[in-house]
Order: structure tokens, then sequence, then C-alpha cells
């Protein structure tokens, strides 16, 4: 491993910070956390942790010694000084005197001690850093460390590789007798760099930022040497596995029994290896690291190769595994929580991770975000048990301490318990999402929780709407048939499936119909109709797959209901997918796929642009401002209202086969 540490780099952040009034301890602190956090192979999503012991101001003016360790919830890739709270040590340390101390205590002491009291909550192994002299400490979940210690003899390996300059610490549950016991292993050989933490992670400490960094990077770096290079051989695709497209939905489906999930596939090289490899119930039967567990669950469900040809008895199989989990899970947590004096209240005992052979692995998890944490981890428990099986046999922390960790409040106050929005755990596609009603349709959904894919022939202006207003770009022609597949392949192998479909995409044309030729009718009728057509059919597939019902939204358009002058070539087609929508909802509905249409009039859009508003207004002899307020309420419609009647659609469960008029009232294009 590589020391990243730049003298140049880090008086530039001392410079930054200082102008902010951050002390140049606090933001050398920040520069090295920052160079760990941002390595995979030390930390991941939250984990890890780091500190300082400096000096500050209370509210008296009084300086005060105090321990700035990192706060709990904070990543440290990505941390600021106010990520870093700040907290009476001498308070601290006269801890360490106790013989016991409860989680609840020990959180409403830290707390207590805070210089500020809108600061965080500092890190679980807050007490860890205090008890331990040294100004510096960085604390890591490093793969090759963990690799060396996930043994049934981790500790002569690590004795082996590091000599005396290191304390070894057996596993213990993080908290106030892991940090004591921490400090007594310092204390027996205050000549130690750092500390192992056996089947944890890894601590080194330090006078100064680069001292403690320095530290950690060589302990790993003498891991990785013990380790030595390998690669594993990766298993030759099978020429009739199914691609991960077609098995995502079905995986979404019989895993969403405690509600919908989003998933996130990962198919490299290393992970083909591990889910290919022998034993692979055994080498995936825990954590790497305790901390894992509350996003990852004790163990992944493990699925065999799915064949092209036989999805339809993978999905059986999967569906009988999946319950055969749940069982698994509800008895050893029964199992568990019957030896505790309060006892706990279950998770769903579904998987968040699903290993399946001849194709990769899957995260799971309520949001996207959530999916691709969960995916992370998996990825890294995929390294550290190859790596530990090339010099050993994996074995992680007891099923006692995987279920004490788990149901740690202090660990699942780290996922948070913001309420869910209306369609959170869906995911939705939005056609022509780049622009005009389609992007604000994509904004619309995704402020109302939704994980949303941006469709649109112009990737680049879908990567601007993705950055601007949440969710993910796919390049998509809707008159290309193999472009439509490759997108909704994509799109089921990106998030797990399909809920929602807006099929939105669309132009006009121009003509009057008596004289326009029929090239042009042709070209709309295959971006207006079929465009619609292919979309929904692609969607379709994978709802019914996923077995979870699903909707279907169309941008019908007034000219379906009511055709204006020298508009026909736009209208027919137009008038056509109406009629599409309800022999969708006809065809359909009893798969619990809905179908229902938006009615949308003179909004301004790629399709309406300026020029066309001035050929449509001189075409009824108006204005441009009264053409395009032309209608009972005398107000112009927007492409957000279009998109609020896209998401009542979306929401209305008990409606198909309708159409909702968006246009500001206009009689002549009213249904009857």
């Amino acid at each position: 491993m590589k020391s990243l540490y730049s003298a140049h780099d880090a008086a530039s952040t001392v410079d930054r910070y200082a102008a902010e009034g951050v002390a140049e301890d606090v933001a050398l602190r920040v520069y090295t956390t920052q160079l760990l956090g941002g390595d995979p192979r030390l930390v991941l999503h939250g984990g890890g942790n780091t500190s300082v012991k400096t000096t500050m101001r209370d509210i008296l003016g009084d300086s005060v010694d105090v321990l700035c360790v990192k706060g709990s919830g904070w990543d440290m890739a990505r941390i600021e000084p106010s990520g870093l709270p700040a907290v009476r040590l001498e308070a601290l340390r006269r801890l360490a005197s106790l013989d016991r101390l409860s989680d609840e205590e020990m959180v409403a002491y830290q707390r207590g001690n805070l210089l500020d009291p809108h600061a965080p909550n500092p890190s679980t192994e807050t007490l860890l850093h205090a008890f331990l002299p040294h100004r510096f400490v960085d604390h890591t979940h490093a793969d090759a460390v963990l690799a060396l210690t996930d043994q049934p003899d981790g500790e002569a390996i690590c004795r082996e590789v590091y000599g005396d300059t290191m304390g070894l610490v057996p596993y213990i549950m993080p908290g106030f007798a892991l940090a004591r016991a921490c400090a007594a292993t310092h204390a027996g050989d205050p000549s130690v760099e750092g500390l192992i933490l056996l089947k944890h992670g890894i601590f080194t400490f330090g006078e100064t930022a680069e001292e403690a960094y320095e530290r950690m990077i060589a302990a790993v770096s003498k891991a990785e040497a013990r380790l030595g290079r390998r690669s594993a051989a990766v298993p030759k695709a099978l020429a009739d596995t199914a691609a991960a497209a077609a098995v995502a939905p079905i995986l979404r489906g019989v895993a969403s029994g405690a509600g919908r999930l989003i998933l996130d596939f990962r198919g490299g090289d290393e992970v083909r290896a591990f889910v290919d490899g022998e034993e692979l119930e055994r080498r995936a039967s825990g954590p790497v690291t305790p901390d894992h567990v509350i996003r990852t669950k004790p163990s992944p469900l493990v699925l065999p190769a799915p064949m092209a040809d036989g999805l339809d008895r993978f999905a059986r199989d999967a569906e009988a595994a999946i319950a055969d989990f749940v069982r698994d899970y509800e008895a050893y947590f029964k199992r568990n929580n019957a030896r505790q004096v309060e006892p706990k209240r279950a998770l769903d005992p579904y998987p968040r991770v699903i290993l399946v052979r001849g194709l990769g692995l899957f995260g799971l998890g309520n949001s996207a975000k959530a999916a691709a944490v969960a995916a992370d981890l998996a990825e890294t428990t995929a390294r550290v048990v190859t790596a530990a099986e090339s010099i050993g046999r994996f074995e992680s922390i007891s099923e006692s301490d995987i279920f004490d960790i788990e149901y740690w409040s202090l660990e699942q106050a780290k996922l948070g318990k913001a309420s869910e929005k209306p369609l959170s755990r869906r995911i939705a596609a939005v056609t022509g999402g780049a622009s005009g009603i389609g992007r604000a349709t994509a904004e619309a959904f995704a402020r109302e929780g939704a994980e949303v894919a941006i469709l649109d022939r112009d990737f680049d202006a879908a990567e601007r709407a993705a950055n601007a207003g949440g969710g993910r770009a796919f390049a998509c022609d809707v008159t290309d048939p193999d472009s439509v597949a490759a997108a909704f392949d994509a799109v089921a192998e990106s998030f797990g499936g399909l809920d929602i479909l807006v099929s939105n995409a669309g132009a006009a044309w121009q003509g009057k119909i008596g004289e326009v030729d029929e090239t042009t009718i042709r070209e709309s009728f295959e971006l207006n109709f079929y465009g619609h057509q292919r979309a929904a059919q692609a969607a379709v597939g994978i709802m019914r797959a996923q077995g979870l019902g699903g909707v279907l939204l169309f941008n019908t358009s007034k000219q379906a209901v009511n055709p204006g002058p020298d508009f026909g070539p736009y209208g027919l087609p137009k008038a056509a997918t109406l009629f599409l929508m309800r022999q969708y909802a006809l065809d359909h509905g009893a798969e619990g796929i809905r179908a229902n249409a938006v009615n949308a009039d003179r909004i301004r859009s790629g399709l309406l642009t300026p020029a066309t508003i001035k050929e449509r207004a001189e075409a009824r002899g108006l204005s441009t401002e009264n053409y395009m307020a032309g209608n009972l309420l005398g107000s112009e419609v927007t492409a957000e209202d279009a998109a609020r009647a896209f998401v009542d659609l979306a929401l209305a469960e008990k409606t198909t086969g309708a159409v909702l008029t968006v246009d500001g009232g206009n009689i002549a294009a009213a249904l009857r």
C-alpha cells in the first residue's frame, strides 16, 4: 500500500481551514482522515474512525483539553472539521476507573461532555481513543489485516507478521469493555505502534497526523506482503447462463416479502471467482468485520447458476431458497433473543446480499444507495475471504457475537430512521427524460422518493438532468428496438427491476392531412406510437418477471381527442397511443399492471418549441400569449403541472385505463 501523504497538500489544508478559524492539528486530522477514508481497502461507508487530542476554549473562554473524534454517521472520505466533535478529555479518561458502563450511560455521558451541545454523537469507539495516550489515533478495517485475523490461528499469524510492534487484542464487542481491553494491552507494552483487534480491524497512533497515518500504511503493507500476490482464476462463463438483467427482476420479486427492495449488481472478475469457488456457503458464512452485519445480514443467500432457457425453474428455486433463508433467520433470531435480558424486536428476515453462481452478486436495500452499500461490502467480503483462504481458512466471529452486533442499538442508530416518502422503494423510468415534461417528471418522481432512470437519445443531456434532479442517465432511442432493449436491460441490472414507466418521448410533425407525404406520417408513428409500444412492452416484461405489478403512464396529449388544424401527423399516432394505453390496462390488469395517460396541452418543451408555438398560434389566429393561456382558467400550463399529474396517477393504486387532463380547461378536448 502506497502512502499518499503530501507535505504540500497537508500545508494547503491547514491554510484553507485557518481562514475558517480551524486549528492546525484539527486541519491535519481532517487531511489524513480523508486520505484513509478515500481508500476502500481501508474503510467503507462510514466505517473506521480517527481522533486528535488538542486544546480548545469552552463557552467561558477557558482552555480545555478535548478529544476531537469522528462523529457517528460521518464518512471519513468526506469529513470536515464539524465531523470531529470535541469532547472533554479528562471527563472521558475518568471513566477508565469504572468496572462497567452501559451503552446508554456511555452515550449520554459523552454527549453531556461535548463542548458544542449541537455537535453529532461522538463515535461508539470514543473511549478507546480517549484511553490511549497518543495525540493522533487512526482506526480502519483494512482488508489485508482482516484477512490475517479472520483465521482460527489469526493471533499467531499476526504475531509472526508484526512481532512486538503491534499489540494484539482478542475480539470484544465495541464499547466500554473493548476500550479498557485496548488500554490494558497498550499499557502492557507502551512501545507498540498500534493495536490489531482480531476479527475487527487495526489502530495506529502517533504524536503527529503524519506519523499515525504512515504507521497505518506500513502495517497494512506488511499484511499485504504476508498474503502475497494472487489472482484467483475466473471461471469461464457458461454460454447459456442468463443475463443479470433477466435475473434481477426475479430476485427482486421473491425478496420483497417485507417490502420492495432495490438491487445493485456486481459481476467483476473477483466477484465471479468468489461466487463460483468451492465451499461458497462456508466461505460466505459471516461478516469479515462486525460492523458490516447491519447492512448485509449475518450471511448472504446463495443461489445456483440461472440458465437462460430455465428462468421459470430458477424463479421457483429462488422462491424456495428465500423461504428457507427467512426460516433460518427467524430461528437465528429466536435462539439468540432468548438469552437477552431485554428482548429485541426482530428485523425483517430477508437477505441483503444474494450470491448467484455463474453470474455475480446483488446487494439489496431500501434505496439505491443502501443497495450499493450492501454490494460494496459484499465485494469487500469476497476480497477478504479469498485472501484469507489463500493462507489458511476464513473464520468469522461467532453467531452470538454476530447477533449482538447486529442488534446493538448503537450500530442500528447508524442506519437512521428517516421516514419513507410516497414512492420510496419504487423504480421509475422516464423516456424523453432529459428535457421538458420528461425532465420535470423525472425530478418530481425523485422528490417523491423514487429511484429514477432518465432515458433519452441525448445521453449527455440525460446525464445533466440526472445530476441536477436526481436519478441515473441511460441512452435510449425509442425508435430503435435494439436501443430500447439495451436501455431497459440496463435499468433492470442497475436497479433490479421497474415499477413505473412514464412513456413520454415524442416530437411534433405538422402538415395538412390531405397534403402531407406518407414518410412524414410514418416517421411520426415510429416515435409517437411505436416508441410508446416498445417502451411499454419492455417495461411489462420486467414487471411480469417481478410479479409485483406496476404502472404504465403515457403522455398522449390533447391531440388524441381534440385534433388541431394542420396537426394530423402528430395527432393520429397520439390517438393510437391513447387506445394502446387502454389495451394495456385491459390485457395486463389481472397481473396488477395499471395503465393510465396524461392528456396535456400547450406546455413549453422540446416538442412545443417557440417556433412551433408561433406556428400553432397563427394557425388559430391568436397571439402566442393568448394561445398558451387559451383555456378556461386563462393560465399557462407548465411542465411541472404535467409532472404532478404523472405522480398522482402513479400513486392512484386503484386507477387504471384513465386519462387525466392537464390543460387549464379545454371543453373541446374533454372526453365524452
